[in-house]
């Protein structure tokens, strides 16, 4: 584009008569510009900081307008930036509604269409904000120390509700002296008692909980509605503003609960709180229906597994006349909203490495209406999405791509079209590698695994690839056909990669996902190797020039890989769990790994803990292997990988340990940090690559 401007310049100055030199000049502007549009470079690091990508499209009660979130990234400040954008149902007049280096996000319109409520952080904390969408005037409705969350209109637009943090004063145990004055003495020690006392990515857990809010429209002081011990969920209104309704777990066992909760009605007047479920696992995101008479959530019973496979219920508003609609799915639903007619819902759901948004009506019968959801997980090519829907029926999503993140989509029926493109001034002189899907079967039981095949730009069958082995985590989530700027950056430096969903990966129904159930590392370890086998047989991977990596769940698997054979020539183990018993007493979710994923306290069976540990194999390691963690990593922490670097350190194997300062779980949430955690890893590979 600018070499494009420059030669329009060019063009009005010769047109003027100027002298020879202004000829010159456009005459080599023209070289150059026929000359950059028809070189396709490399994607390379710092195009990472030039992605953009779609976000919760919010489509207006009518279905004419979508309100958008564009997320950008700053160099200069290595921050994930957003706007919000609005544009026509039928693709025109695209443009910025809001605008700065700040992060404008959550848009939400009012239910008669002529207001929209969105948060944001551009007066330095994040608060909830008031445009009228007519004239564009907007409003400050919030000035709370804290930041609000879900938020929900009411039915006559009087009122906004929403549940925010409550901090309640922590507690001092160890009464000081009185220190003279002037003297510097440390902060007092910080008394913990929590079941649950710190968060990945939020440090150490502040006393309090998520209460519920209620503020006028119009603005004021925001009238907390709740005073509960623990948090309360997501505001959903009854149709007579007379009620609120949220998932909670309000149970006084609820710290040693972590994957119970019901749903509960809150009467606005008398602050009376009714309990609607009862189960035994989880029921949550509550959405009443159009005509006021239905209530819709997602549930799933506690089988006492590691995963959990969410179901779509609907009951009358009482709780009462529980009926399962998507029993013959077999697959996890999410996002669900109600037809207009309240006749039926619509929903998203993960299905054999594809996004679908689904239609269903209330006898169950599921109606696909497309698979193209996805594209906003830039680092790895997770599955993750998000759509709305409009009175019409028409709707709003973020459309995924193999090549690109995530444009904006619309659909009517199953016709869907894109309506954006918010990376073509970066990929339109840009060639990436092509993603070429792949079924194998298990050499432990024949199943049929799904994955990818990445071949780098310009690939030549000819020629052999060293190949990379990329492994997702959860280990119950899923990888899918979207894009990766990690996995792209891999096949620009000359790598093939592949990556899979071997068995307990999401999309492929309970059944597959149980099989790795108290069984984990297991034969996931078959599923992969022989995902290798097959892209070895299609003969251009060089069998000498085979490379391993995986993060979280991944980390475990690449671990665990290493620990069984040697054929790979190197590894980088990103934030794994090594030892299992440290681990499930120290991670921030130590009462959900303990209970869910082993029989028994590993005090109870040590050998249960170690035999599934990748400490227990690393006598076998000969494996070049780096490992690498954010030093702010509360899920797997630190100690995981320092235990992991002393043993292979202990044993002479050659390693490295490379932390990320400041980096919790999710590494690549600062631009940078991506960068150098694929940066670290290609380094690692190519010293061990052989030519």
């Amino acid at each position: 584009m600018f070499v494009e401007i420059l030669f329009y310049k060019h063009l009005f100055l010769t047109e003027q008569n100027i002298n020879m030199k202004h000829l010159l000049l456009l005459f080599f502007s023209f070289l150059s510009f026929n000359a950059f549009t028809q070189i396709q470079k490399e994607f390379t690091s710092l195009d990472i900081f030039n992605l953009e990508y779609i976000s919760d499209p919010q489509i207006s009660p009518d279905g004419s307008k979508i309100v958008y979130v564009r997320n950008f990234k700053d160099i200069m400040t290595d921050k994930n930036l957003s706007n919000l954008w609005i544009i026509n149902a039928d693709g025109t007049d695209n443009r910025p509604l809001t605008t700065g280096n700040q992060s404008d996000f959550y848009p939400r319109w009012s239910n008669t269409g002529d207001k929209m409520i969105y948060k944001s952080n551009k007066d330095g904390s994040v608060q909830v904000y008031l445009r009228w969408m007519d004239t564009g005037a907007e409003t400050k409705l919030t000035n709370v120390n804290q930041s609000p969350k879900a938020i929900s209109w009411s039915a006559d637009d009087a009122y906004l509700a929403f549940n925010m943090f409550v901090p309640e004063q922590a507690e001092t145990f160890a009464k000081m002296p009185s220190k003279p004055k002037g003297a510097n003495w440390n902060e007092p020690p910080i008394y913990v008692d929590e079941v649950r006392y710190r968060n990945d990515g939020g440090g150490f857990a502040k006393p309090g909980a998520d209460q519920m809010f209620l503020l006028s429209a119009e603005g004021g002081t925001p009238v907390q509605l709740t005073e509960e011990k623990n948090d309360v969920g997501a505001p959903e209104w009854t149709k007579d503003a007379k009620s609120i309704l949220f998932s909670a777990n309000l149970s006084e066992n609820a710290p040693y609960e972590p994957v119970n909760s019901e749903l509960y009605r809150l009467d606005i007047s008398s602050g009376d709180i009714t309990k609607l479920t009862d189960r035994k696992g989880r029921d949550g995101s509550p959405k009443v229906s159009p005509d006021g008479k239905k209530l819709a959530y997602l549930g799933a019973d506690d089988k006492n597994a590691g995963h959990f496979q969410s179901e779509l219920y609907i009951s009358n508003l009482d709780g009462s006349s529980r009926k399962l609609l998507t029993e013959k799915l077999d697959r996890g639903v999410d996002n669900i909203h109600w037809a207009a007619d309240s006749k039926g819902l619509y929903f998203q759901y993960n299905d054999q490495g594809y996004t679908k948004l689904a239609y269903i009506s209330l006898n169950g019968k599921v109606n696909d209406l497309t698979n193209a959801l996805g594209g906003t997980s830039l680092g790895r090519p997770y599955q993750s999405a998000d759509f709305s829907v409009a009175s019409n029926g028409n709707y709003a999503f973020t459309l995924s791509q193999d090549n690109l993140p995530a444009d904006l989509g619309f659909g009517s029926g199953s016709d869907i079209k894109k309506l954006t493109k918010v990376n073509a001034d970066l990929f339109d002189f840009k060639q990436l590698g092509e993603v070429e899907e792949i079924w194998y079967e298990s050499s432990h039981d024949q199943r049929k695994i799904q994955g990818w095949i990445v071949k780098p730009p310009n690939f030549d069958p000819n020629k052999k690839y060293p190949l990379i082995l990329e492994i997702h985590g959860g280990p119950y989530a899923s990888y899918g056909d979207v894009f990766s700027s990690e996995i792209q950056l891999f096949a620009a430096a000359g790598y093939v990669v592949l990556y899979t969903n071997p068995r307990g990966s999401d999309g492929y129904g309970e059944e597959f996902r149980h099989l790795i159930h108290q069984n984990y590392p297991g034969n996931d370890y078959d599923d992969l190797m022989s995902g290798v086998d097959a892209v070895i047989e299609k003969g251009y991977v060089d069998e000498d020039n085979l490379f391993v990596t995986g993060g979280s769940g991944g980390g475990v698997l690449t671990a665990w890989i290493v620990g069984k054979t040697d054929r790979f020539k190197a590894a980088v183990v990103a934030k794994p769990v090594i030892n299992w018993a440290s681990f499930v007493l120290y991670t921030d979710g130590y009462v959900f790994w303990s209970n869910y994923n082993f029989s028994k306290m590993p005090w109870e069976d040590p050998m249960q803990y170690h035999e599934r540990s990748p400490l227990s194999l690393v006598g076998n390691v000969s494996t070049p292997t780096m490992i690498l963690t954010g030093e702010a990593d509360y899920r797997t922490p630190m100690a995981e990988t320092e235990q992991y670097y002393g043993a292979l350190k202990l044993r002479k194997v050659d390693c490295a340990m490379v932390r990320i300062p400041g980096a919790s779980h999710g590494i690549a949430s600062r631009p940078s940090n991506l960068i150098a955690k694929v940066s670290s890893i290609l380094t690692w590979f190519d010293k061990y690559k052989s030519n």
